[in-house]
């Protein structure tokens, strides 16, 4: 079909429209990346790969297709016997493996320098083009400092979480290539308040099993999960397996969230009958232990945002730079000029602070330490209110056409604690 035939139809000729973007590199295309991972101590050559891949056309279409085609939850087989799964789109899993085999989950914790500044540039790529993708493996890089806590547990699990594969089979985590590790904490009566937490832990053996709720369960495919639940002793952590050996353990789906961003990830809530789980350190020392993978959580939703800031205002460049009005191209109106300028700011300055927490978590003084803790927090809250506020500007500099064009990503993030 030639150019002539896509641009005349029947009623018109399709005229001052942008053309298709095309490939892109989402690392070479963006100096103020490359400057802020040079500056913290990041691995440009990884980076430099997995932002190509990112970049491509055909990568940003399973980005759209995994979030055009929403994720089922399949509770019963045929027979009616208890099933528990979510189906994804098959683009969902090809992001899953694009950015496992990058080592998302797992450069932070090789022992080569930079890993955690390496780590949150490439949270902050992905999320440009697939947020949802995310959250499961943000979890799984987040979970592997926890489970020191417990050695037999670290043994088992820390290899298969740090591969660079991505094995989606429902099966032991022993018979798997990698895995997956989420987090169910949430409960209705108590939120962030994880100390009101019902569920309850009771010993069997050498282990326990845990009866009760979770509001929020961040990854419900994943291969297990960090939980807390009230042992005899207090609030304690554990880590409960999606199978056993040779069935499943009693983790029951009750339904997926309906959400307004993130959507092509299946949170969930979830149900607790009598399922197996592993302590993972002291009874009644909980929250102590899994504030370990929470801590490294908030880094990445610190740095999500301003990369949903990079991807909307790239989508208004793109716009401005082709679009004309009242004979003169829009990027060379004054008044849009500064409110491209204005939203640049916003964006920089997440980045910048992102990378900056990212830097610290890098460091191995106390003083690093200190910093890391009390930042991520400061800037998750900080890129999180703000991101919102750049994406509609930046929607509204598209006008109509932001309406009906389809996003780069989500315009929501999911909340967490």
């Amino acid at each position: 079909m030639t150019s002539d035939t896509r641009h005349s139809l029947p009623t018109h000729d399709v005229l001052n429209q942008p053309p298709v973007r095309g490939d892109s590199n989402l690392w070479s295309a963006d100096p103020a990346l490359r400057n802020a991972v040079q500056f913290t101590g990041g691995r440009e050559a990884p980076l430099a790969v997995y932002g190509e891949t990112l970049g491509q056309t055909e990568t940003r279409e399973l980005g759209r297709e995994a979030n055009r085609h929403l994720p089922e939850l399949r509770l019963f087989d045929q027979g009616g016997r208890r099933l528990d799964e979510v189906r994804f789109h098959p683009a969902y899993h090809e992001m899953m493996q694009i950015s496992q085999s990058a080592g998302y989950a797992a450069l932070a914790w090789d022992g080569q320098s930079g890993g955690h500044a390496t780590h949150a540039a490439m949270i902050y790529m992905a999320s440009q083009v697939e947020p949802g993708h995310c959250c499961p493996l943000t979890m799984t890089y987040a979970a592997i400092p926890a489970l020191a806590a417990n050695e037999q547990i670290a043994s088992v699990w820390q290899p298969k979480l740090m591969a660079r594969s991505y094995d989606p089979a429902t099966k032991p985590v022993e018979q798997k290539s990698s895995a997956t590790l989420g987090m169910a904490m949430t409960e209705k009566q108590g939120g962030s308040d994880v100390r009101a937490n019902t569920t309850i832990a009771t010993r069997d053996g050498e282990h326990w099993r845990l009866r009760g709720h979770k509001w929020f369960c961040s990854a419900p495919i994943s291969d297990g999960f960090l939980t807390l639940a009230q042992a005899p002793g207090g609030l304690t952590c554990f880590l409960v397996p999606r199978w056993l050996d040779g069935e499943r353990n009693a983790i029951h789906l009750m339904r997926l969230k309906d959400k307004l961003g993130n959507k092509s990830n299946a949170s969930s809530e979830i149900e607790y009958h009598d399922a197996l789980a592993y302590q993972l350190g002291d009874e009644g020392a909980g929250v102590r232990t899994i504030i370990e993978m929470v801590h490294h959580t908030r880094l990445d939703t610190a740095v999500a945002p301003a990369g949903m800031m990079r991807a909307a205002l790239s989508e208004a460049h793109h716009w401005v730079a082709h679009r004309s009005a009242f004979q003169r191209r829009l990027i060379d109106q004054p008044l849009m000029r500064a409110v491209l300028a204005d939203l640049v700011l916003d964006w920089e300055g997440a980045l910048t602070l992102g990378m900056r927490v990212a830097q610290a978590f890098d460091g191995q003084s106390p003083e690093d330490r200190a910093f890391a803790r009390i930042s991520v927090a400061l800037a998750k809250f900080l890129n999180n209110k703000r991101c919102p506020a750049v994406v509609v500007e930046a929607m509204e500099v598209l006008g109509g056409m932001a309406m009906s064009k389809t996003p780069p990503s989500p315009c929501c993030i999911a909340k967490r604690l």
